[in-house]
């Protein structure tokens, strides 16, 4: 093959591919450069295969995440990231509070020394924190480890999605605002405090203190937040 390859031969190939790959509905399909490079084709000729493909509905495209296979899942099919980008603080902090105490929990049945040894040393981080952007690092960090050591991979996944409104602007505004009001320091030290309460509880193996000491430095958080201007 080279890369004068005509399209409609391109296509051909780009077909039995996708067909031996045995790719289902939704899955994602190699980048744009890795088929060009197994095709044996330009760039150019692959984009216009995944055009035709997408026309026919053989394949969607979504800016920034690549290229799936089927028409494009729809909004009832993949409900969670509609509903997590449009999530208020109070949306937010209320899911945490059901989702990652049982998180913290199932942390102290299948945490490893690894998870242990990362979780304190976040905890402890926290604590130093010099400015409300790192310590929103920090904090994500930590919570992020938790839903890892859970030991349960979809549960992580889930929490990773759940976390990301995180990072919208207006959750940025509004942790900045409590961090100003609490006075950073005393808020990093306390936050920290609770951090390491968690990771004792973990590594004891007690999952009801682990849960309870996870609940209550969310609801704490979800105090401020809530009544935060």
């Amino acid at each position: 093959m080279t890369n004068r390859m005509p399209t409609a031969e391109a296509m051909q190939h780009m077909r039995k591919l996708l067909a031996e790959k045995n790719f289902g509905p939704q899955d994602k399909i190699p980048p744009e450069r890795a088929l060009s490079t197994t095709l044996g084709c330009s760039r150019e000729t692959t984009r216009k295969v995944l055009r035709q493909l997408e026309i026919e509905g053989l394949v969607w495209r979504h800016q920034g995440k690549g290229t799936f296979m089927g028409p494009p899942a729809s909004n009832i099919e993949r409900p969670l990231d509609r509903i997590i980008e449009s999530a208020s603080a109070q949306d937010l902090m209320d899911a945490r509070l059901v989702y990652e105490p049982a998180l913290a929990a199932a942390a102290a049945q299948y945490a490893t020394q690894d998870d242990l040894a990362s979780l304190r040393k976040l905890a402890l981080a926290t604590g130093t924190a010099r400015d409300w952007q790192e310590y929103e690092r920090l904090d994500d960090a930590f919570h992020k480890a938790v839903a890892r050591a859970s030991g349960n991979a979809l549960l992580a996944a889930i929490f990773t999605s759940l976390a990301s409104v995180r990072g919208r602007s207006t959750w940025q505004r509004r942790h900045d605002a409590i961090f100003r009001e609490a006075r950073k320091r005393e808020y990093a030290t306390e936050q920290s405090a609770m951090h390491l309460a968690i990771v004792d509880a973990i590594e004891a193996r007690q999952s009801d203190r682990a849960h309870h000491a996870m609940h209550a430095h969310l609801e704490a958080i979800r105090t401020l937040a809530l009544t935060s201007r």
